[in-house]
């Protein structure tokens, strides 16, 4: 494992509040900051009885500094006309969980050992998204540090974690958060999470945070403090929207992007992952997701931010700078490249596959412009899709394969080795790790995990039967999934048993070499190759060879850097000649094959001779890279061989 410089620097001396809301130690005091406009008198109410009343301010906020707390302070908020004293809307820690006692924290305790590091830019990125309670056994920061030196060793270079922040019950995806600033207790303590980060800086990974900005999960105690944190003007799948342009949304627009920046700043998190962008309505001058990126980057300080958005819709204006009317965020998860592939892998297009075939076409498209829809007609929607997407840089966009959200919907919770033919799933992942775009990988993807990834969630049991029902009615968009034997067998969300079967099986990456392999020498050659991992506008191009197979061709400066990529998701394929001049080598060069998905040492069939001065054939299910090599072009035979030749060709042969 690689080492920053070990600097350990001397807590730095604070005299003023860092965040308008939340508690701090200041000096020799600890200060509580709270936004409750809809409350005439709070109290500072600590673990031992004591009860201090706090200060107004103007807006609605509350203010008390005392001496002498110490970190570690047990601490909730009595609110005037509430019986039950709340925890903190901005704690920092809840060790008892979301209902208990809020903990004073104090973050510079941890003496950081990453000052060196610049942060993560979009360029050469391959993200790893890991669920923290399943990506090892023991579910904990702790526990996956140990586990870096293998991201490592396979060429990751960020981490994306799914929602950390305080939920309700022992185990849970962390979607439903209730307390946004509060690293769940059940992982470990806030200076456990920052370990995990310095570490993982010390290894050359990046660390980005999911974070939930849309609503707030079942149990939340926000209306105490202002009813203005909701309003019923937009809808919402979750829960009640959060007012972000209506009247009093100042203070919710206040708390949610000093959120953001406070991830950033005090667990030197490297960026951010805006879940479900689109249910964040906002009217206001400047959009939320554009507060939120700035926020975010203004708390990183010379660090350079990464942040990546999911949006349903495929709205572009996202990644565009706010000087063109954008929101600053630097790359979008593209669903577009995920449906085709699967249609691809498995022939299957129910529910929302249902718009995409699998087909080269999609491959090439999305190579090149990202989303495939980009405005026309979606008939799955029954509307249009998207908006335009070219002239956007690849970076633009994430693709993948397999992620939290699309394992589950299998309703198996299968992975994707799991659901087609292993040499066409080899063949998928080297477009992946070979494409253009930013990938990202799923726990336990490098090494063919067999465990599944199911929804999970524990709540009680009228909520759990809820729950269930909506899971059960939500995946009968696909036919094969409506039949009530499904429904039957349909893992529990709130069981134990369903939590515990998701938990990666490590012996697995001894035990499947091929698999670990295989993502090890993709991702190295990935990085070898400026062409891809600086792949501006206009430096890749495609064509489909037939409805199956398709190329991608790397153009770059120097004729040595260029690189030829050909995808054959069918059957046996000929290649005698090609009117396409994207499969012409540079000048005074030749293509050499480079690497092939269907070596043994992946679990293929054996690569065939590869010639490009003959007639071949590209075997089915598979991926072949090439490179280019300086030698002459084969020359035109003598008369009577060449005449021989067109007369075979004459005959048919």
């Amino acid at each position: 494992m690689s080492k920053l410089p070990a600097d350990e620097p001397e807590p730095p001396q604070r005299d003023s509040r860092r965040y308008p809301i939340g508690a701090e130690i200041i000096g020799d005091a600890a200060s509580f900051r709270l936004w409750a406009p809809s409350r005439t008198g709070v109290e500072l109410l600590l673990e031992d009885g004591t009860a201090l009343p706090m200060r107004g301010e103007a807006n609605g906020y509350f203010r008390l500094d005392v001496q002498g707390l110490p970190a570690d302070t047990r601490y909730k908020f009595r609110l005037e006309g509430i019986d039950a004293p709340a925890p903190d809307p901005a704690s920092r820690f809840q060790p008892e969980g979301p209902d208990g006692w809020s903990s004073l924290v104090d973050p510079f305790k941890y003496r950081w050992r990453d000052l060196a590091w610049k942060g993560l830019g979009p360029h050469e990125q391959i993200l790893y998204e890991i669920h923290m309670g399943t990506f090892t056994p023991a579910g904990t920061y702790r526990a996956a540090m140990e586990k870096l030196p293998a991201l490592q060793d396979i060429g990751v270079t960020c981490l994306e974690i799914m929602p950390l922040n305080e939920f309700r019950g022992s185990f849970g995806w962390g979607y439903d958060g209730i307390l946004p600033f509060a690293p769940s207790h059940l992982y470990g303590e806030p200076d456990d999470l920052r370990a995990l980060i310095d570490a993982a800086h010390a290894c050359g990974i990046g660390v980005i945070l999911d974070v939930v900005y849309n609503h707030f999960g079942v149990g939340d105690r926000y209306r105490d403090f202002s009813a203005d944190y909701f309003t019923d003007r937009y809808s919402n799948d979750w829960g009640s929207s959060i007012n972000f342009d209506g009247p009093g949304s100042a203070g919710v627009r206040e708390f949610v992007s000093a959120n953001a920046r406070y991830w950033i700043d005090e667990f030197h998190f490297d960026g951010l992952r805006l879940d479900a962008t689109q249910a964040l309505n906002d009217a206001s001058h400047e959009h939320i997701i554009a507060a939120v990126a700035r926020e975010a980057r203004s708390g990183a300080g010379d660090r350079a931010v990464y942040l990546v958005a999911e949006n349903e819709p495929q709205e572009t204006r996202l990644v565009r700078p706010a000087s063109a009317g954008g929101y600053d965020i630097d790359a979008l998860w593209n669903d577009d490249f995920h449906h085709s592939a699967m249609v691809a892998l498995t022939g299957r297009r129910e529910a929302y596959y249902h718009d995409h075939s699998g087909t080269a076409q999609e491959f090439v498209s999305a190579a090149k412009y990202g989303y495939l829809f980009q405005g026309q007609r979606y008939d799955w929607q029954k509307a249009s899709r998207g908006q335009p997407a070219i002239g956007l840089p690849a970076t633009s966009f994430i693709h993948f394969l397999q992620n939290h959200d699309q394992i589950a919907n299998s309703g198996t919770g299968g992975r994707l080795h799991q659901l087609g033919s292993p040499a066409r799933a080899r063949a998928l992942t080297a477009l992946l790790l070979l494409g253009p775009q930013t990938p990202l990988l799923f726990q336990g993807q490098e090494f063919g995990a067999s465990t599944p990834f199911h929804y999970f969630a524990d709540h009680p049991d009228d909520l759990a039967r809820d729950v269930r029902q909506g899971r059960v009615a939500f995946l009968r968009q696909f036919p094969s999934l409506a039949n009530p034997a499904f429904a039957e067998r349909m893992p529990e969300p709130s069981a134990k048993a369903t939590f515990e079967a998701c938990k990666l099986d490590w012996s697995e990456r001894e035990n499947n070499r091929q698999f670990v392999e295989l993502h090890c020498d993709l991702i190295a050659l990935r990085r070898a190759c400026r062409a891809i991992t600086h792949c501006a506008q206009g430096q890749v191009d495609g064509s489909v060879m037939t409805r199956s197979m398709f190329l991608l061709r790397y153009f770059a400066d120097e004729p040595d850097d260029q690189r030829l990529l050909i995808v054959n998701l069918g059957s046996d394929a000929p290649l005698t000649t090609s009117a396409d001049p994207l499969l012409a080598p540079p000048a005074g060069r030749q293509w050499t094959l480079e690497w092939s998905s269907e070596d043994f040492s992946y679990g293929g069939s054996g690569v065939r001779p590869v010639d490009m001065h003959s007639r071949m054939t590209i075997s089915a299910n598979c991926a072949l890279f090439f490179r280019p090599e300086k030698k002459e072009r084969l020359p035109i035979p003598d008369h009577d061989e060449l005449l021989s030749w067109q007369e075979a060709i004459g005959r048919g042969r």
